[in-house]
């Protein structure tokens, strides 16, 4: 048994298919499928269920893939341990952001993180709140910044960097246009325009509603919510979105404050508290949390 096959078959188990595994791995695809028959061999049971057009573990195979995550963690730490003591700091790290990250500048942040180690190799990815704490907790991230309108989940650490509440926003004709304050019970019925589920915008204004016993009508969702702006100045609906992002549009729109507990947006940088951290992943939590306090 290699290194090498439990890596092949680790990554084929997460892809579900030769081809991906291959590329992520760069290397060949027949040199995988090869390779990962080879442990099969040995092991003399299956691993992969290949009958699909899906590849799928087999119950052993479901068995052996912790162990093989486990094994190729542990050799992965001893080199970070004798990188560490050697005083260098190299290898990978993952961070996250929600789409509205913009505010944060983060592209700054890794560029000067780069500057400082260039020998780390720097992975970015974007996703909603929730699918970016389950990857923090699961180690897929190191670093990320999501939103927030409830207390993170535990075992995930936070530092706040934005607090701003989330405003309403309509084209000039709107009837809302003329009012300057109004309550969620005036929105209800209306066409809004959100962020999509697992967001921090759309769990505020979903639970905002539900404290007046009431649903939001979502007429249109969109992950970027410059997009929902950009709906709103067409005369399409309500967009709920950021203060700051309802402010840079203010002369195109008329932004009117919605009054009553809860409708917050926080943008924080989140690393989870338990579990191991490679050296460079410490470093660029350490780096980034300097950073956005200064």
């Amino acid at each position: 048994m290699e290194l090498h096959q439990l890596a092949y078959f680790v990554a084929v188990a997460e892809e579900g298919n030769f081809t991906r595994a291959a590329e992520r791995l760069h290397v060949a695809q027949p040199g995988v499928s090869a390779q990962v028959k080879r442990l099969e061999r040995e092991l003399g049971q299956e691993l992969l269920d290949r009958s699909g057009r899906t590849v799928r573990l087999t119950d052993v195979g479901a068995a052996a893939l912790p162990h093989a995550r486990a094994a190729l963690a542990a050799v992965k730490g001893v080199r970070e341990a004798v990188d560490e003591l050697a005083g260098l700091v190299r290898g990978q790290v993952a961070i996250g952001a929600v789409t509205s990250a913009g505010p944060v500048k983060l592209p700054d942040l890794l560029a000067r993180f780069h500057e400082r180690f260039p020998a780390v190799e720097i992975t970015l990815s974007e996703a909603n709140s929730d699918t970016m704490l389950a990857a923090l907790r699961e180690g897929r991230l190191d670093l990320a910044v999501v939103g927030l309108s409830t207390d993170p989940p535990p075992g995930i650490a936070t530092q706040v960097l934005i607090d701003e509440p989330f405003l309403a926003v309509t084209a000039p004709g709107h009837f809302l246009a003329e009012l300057g304050e109004i309550t969620i019970r005036d929105l209800h019925g209306l066409p809004l325009m959100a962020l999509p589920p697992g967001t921090g915008l759309r769990t505020a204004l979903d639970a905002a509603f539900a404290r007046e016993g009431l649903a939001p009508r979502i007429a249109f969702e969109a992950a970027d919510p410059n997009v929902l702006v950009q709906l709103a100045t067409r005369g399409l609906g309500v967009a709920i979105v950021p203060e700051s992002l309802a402010r840079y549009h203010e002369a195109d729109l008329r932004v009117v404050t919605i009054t009553g507990p809860g409708l917050r947006g926080v943008l924080a940088l989140a690393w989870r508290t338990e579990g191991p951290l490679s050296p460079a992943a410490r470093a660029l939590i350490a780096f980034a949390r300097r950073n956005y306090r200064s």
